[in-house]
């Protein structure tokens, strides 16, 4: 098993190029669409990371507590969710046929907690829009062959980041990696 390593910082250019590096994504083919978007969140994970912790510590300040209620109720579902997933076979299928409604499972059921603690509008500011930020841009932006080797090394087994661990928690990188052997297997039979 590969150690675990912090993929680089993409260059601004690289990263927020012109309008023609951007797409909209094919809404009839959710599979190609899937695959842009764990394609694009494996490669830019460290600018995704950093657009993230600048708008958790945007909120964090103006709302300390409450930041810190949110986060800390976000983790304890995630967690409770992926040992759930892990442990409970009707949550593991549910998890594995459907992961755009298990992880909206998971910030509703956030949403509802935090709904009883008053922290709403921190959950939606802190910690809902970076990740809609971050899922618009990995729907959007298309890969280039950078990405697509870079995917492919991580999938493979011979690099492992924190957002393959975070989508092999969510059942996202089996498909993957299948589709990459046999990619391997067929260019290897050319």
């Amino acid at each position: 098993m590969a150690k675990m390593e912090l993929a680089p910082l993409r260059p601004w250019d690289d990263f927020c190029p012109g309008a023609e590096r951007y797409a909209k994504p094919d809404f009839a083919d959710l599979t190609k669409w899937n695959n842009r978007v764990i394609s694009n969140l494996l490669y830019y994970q460290t600018n995704y990371f950093a657009v993230a912790i600048v708008v958790f510590v945007i909120v964090g300040f103006l709302n300390p507590f409450g930041m810190f209620l949110g986060g800390a109720v976000v983790t304890l579902v995630f967690v409770g969710s992926v040992w759930a997933g892990e442990n409970k076979t009707i949550i593991k299928n549910f998890k594995k046929k459907n992961p755009t409604l298990f992880i909206i499972g998971v910030m509703g059921t956030s949403y509802f907690l935090l709904s009883l603690c008053g922290g709403v509008m921190v959950f939606i500011f802190g910690i809902t829009f970076p990740l809609l930020l971050i899922l618009i841009h990995a729907s959007l932006r298309l890969r280039n062959m950078k990405n697509r080797l870079e995917n492919k090394i991580e999938g493979v087994g011979f690099k492992k980041t924190p957002m393959g661990i975070i989508l092999d928690l969510l059942d996202q990188q089996e498909e993957k990696i299948n589709k990459i052997q046999d990619f391997l297997e067929s260019k290897l039979k050319e």
